[in-house]
């Protein structure tokens, strides 16, 4: 077994707070890792996904639920977070995790993804962001040290820097400029998490996120000297933005062959199944994507055997379950006839038994590749399972 146990002891105001963050790496095959991510609130074996509940809900799924589905970790974004209810909302109430009924970890995305994308409401500076509100129009400030603040009142589990995300296309000069300025803050949030301390008594980590486009150069650069500065874990941002998925595969493939083996990384909002499965392989540990429960509340579901579009004509009159292998509620209880029916009559409780599905499938998944990476037979089970889900899939409705 080989791990990492990061400690460190800050006294503010009279307590002493102790942060440990312990990740184990159990087994290896190649570049793919089965290892265990141990947090205050609970271990996180990995590879895992997380699923994304970006304003303090999963989309039509409640905690109890996901806990019995087998969710070990959740995310939330600070930025939707600081603009409704209000972190000081959520302070009051005695952190994200009281506020939600969620008692296992938490993740919280800085929000620097969701400034950067609000490219006609807000300016870079190099102090920080200055951004509109999407909801109501109102002025904001985001700095380095104010995603910090925001994210100790909320309590996360994990805080994310707060980065810039260049689109794609970039052209190398702005690209190399966001670079600089992603780097400057990673440094200043690590000054602003040494100088504070939890407020709801329990530990929070800290990870950088490493930029850089699809330049190879600037991937390098900017995982190198966040490397030096010394991060809890790092992610892996930038990427599944619009970019071909060679492109991302091979950033990836860059970033984690210089990132410190002993830390957890994470690569942000990726993905399909096949994206995960292929990013495994190349030494990634922790995921997150709003996809299965967005595909889900459209009727797209993932399958052992492929993708199941439950609006087709086909499913009409097929008392089969949706997938026969799969051991969840939906699968073990309904068929797709009446699958297809709830979508057609558009009843709730069809977005409902979609999420579920389409999330136990995705943990079962992590569950499947931690098994072949243990057994050293990770790269000819992707390659079948990769197969499997690419199997074409009808798309004509009736």
């Amino acid at each position: 077994m080989r791990g990492q146990r990061i400690a460190q002891i800050d006294f503010w105001w009279g307590f002493v707070y102790t942060y440990t963050l312990e990740f184990s790496l159990l087994h290896t095959d190649g570049r793919a890792r089965a290892g265990v991510l141990r947090t205050t609130r609970g271990n996180v074996p990995t590879p895992c996904f997380m699923p994304v509940g970006t304003q303090a809900a999963v989309k039509a799924i409640a905690p109890r639920e996901l806990t019995e589905i087998g969710a070990r970790c959740i995310l939330a974004n600070a930025y939707h977070l600081y603009l409704r209810p209000g972190s000081g909302i959520i302070e009051r109430a005695g952190g994200l995790h009281r506020f939600i009924g969620w008692d296992g970890p938490i993740l919280t995305d800085s929000g620097g993804y969701q400034v950067f994308s609000l490219a006609d409401l807000r300016g870079i500076r190099e102090d920080g962001v200055e951004f509109r509100s999407h909801i109501d129009g109102s002025s904001h400030q985001f700095t380095p040290e104010k995603v910090i603040d925001i994210q100790r009142s909320l309590g996360s589990d994990i805080m994310m820097v707060l980065d810039e995300c260049p689109p794609y296309p970039s052209e190398t000069a702005y690209a190399s400029e966001a670079n600089r300025r992603t780097l400057a803050w990673a440094e200043r949030c690590k000054r602003r998490n040494e100088e504070t301390a939890p407020l709801h008594g329990v530990e929070q980590s800290l990870f950088a996120i490493v930029q850089g486009g699809v330049d190879e150069t600037l991937r390098l650069e900017s995982a190198q000297e966040l490397t030096k500065m010394g991060f809890d874990g790092y992610a892996i941002g930038g990427l599944s933005v619009g970019e071909p998925a060679d492109a991302m595969y091979r950033m990836t493939e860059v970033t984690t062959a210089v990132l410190p083996e002993a830390k957890p990384r994470y690569l942000m909002g990726v993905g399909t199944p096949e994206n995960i499965l292929e990013s495994i392989e190349r030494g990634i540990d922790m995921f997150d994507c709003v996809l299965p429960t967005r595909n889900g509340r459209n009727a797209l579901f993932f399958t052992r055997r492929g993708r199941v579009n439950i609006r087709n004509a086909e499913w009409a009159s097929d008392c089969s379950p949706l997938d026969p292998a799969c051991g969840c509620y939906t699968c073990t209880t309904f068929s797709r006839a009446y699958l297809r029916h709830l979508f057609k009559a558009g009843e709730i409780l069809g977005l409902q038994l979609a999420t579920l599905h389409n999330l136990s499938f995705y943990f079962w998944l992590c569950e499947e590749a931690r098994n072949a990476i243990s057994e050293r037979r990770y790269s000819s089970w992707k390659a079948e399972m990769v197969a499997k889900l690419c199997a074409p899939q009808a798309d004509v409705e009736s």
